[in-house]
């Protein structure tokens, strides 16, 4: 399915945000990082917002975690947003499983299963909401690097 980019909103404000359904195939996590990448460029160029290539980057990562997570363990669709607010983007991904997400104990020797710790490391925000159906999962990228070079774009606590 081919992305959809909208621009809404008030007059004096800007929703700018693509949604895209992914396919059950392999290919649906290559697809949904190049969009993300694709849609952060179309911000820099098209309404001239300042994305760092961290945030690029780490938008990317988020985005391929999430979604390999949801074709992992979610039977059914996929639906991913990706929209900017304020100074952050935010990636939404929709699954049908009705399980939480959980963050595994840090474990050395374990192989994999890494994706939500690495999330939760380097997002702004991340929150799971329970549906009706599945779950959606939000995940916060700050656009600018922090000054103190903090790598969720925030200073430490």
């Amino acid at each position: 399915m081919e992305p959809l980019f909208v621009n809404a909103g008030a007059p004096d404000e800007q929703a700018i945000q693509t949604t895209m359904a992914l396919e059950g195939d392999g290919t649906s996590i290559a697809q949904a990082r190049h969009l993300a990448a694709r849609f952060l460029t179309r911000v820099q160029v098209e309404h001239g917002l300042p994305v760092s290539q961290r945030a690029l980057d780490v938008t990317q990562l988020v985005v391929s975690e999430l979604v390999t997570n949801a074709r992992k363990y979610a039977p059914g669709p996929v639906l991913m947003d990706l929209r900017i607010v304020n100074d952050v983007v935010e990636i939404v991904v929709w699954d049908s499983a009705p399980v939480l997400p959980v963050a595994r104990a840090a474990d050395a020797g374990r192989v994999g299963q890494h994706g939500l710790e690495i999330v939760m490391a380097v997002a702004q925000g991340y929150e799971v909401q329970m549906e009706p159906v599945g779950k959606r999962v939000t995940v916060r990228i700050a656009l600018l690097d922090d000054p103190g070079g903090a790598v969720t774009g925030r200073s430490p606590l």
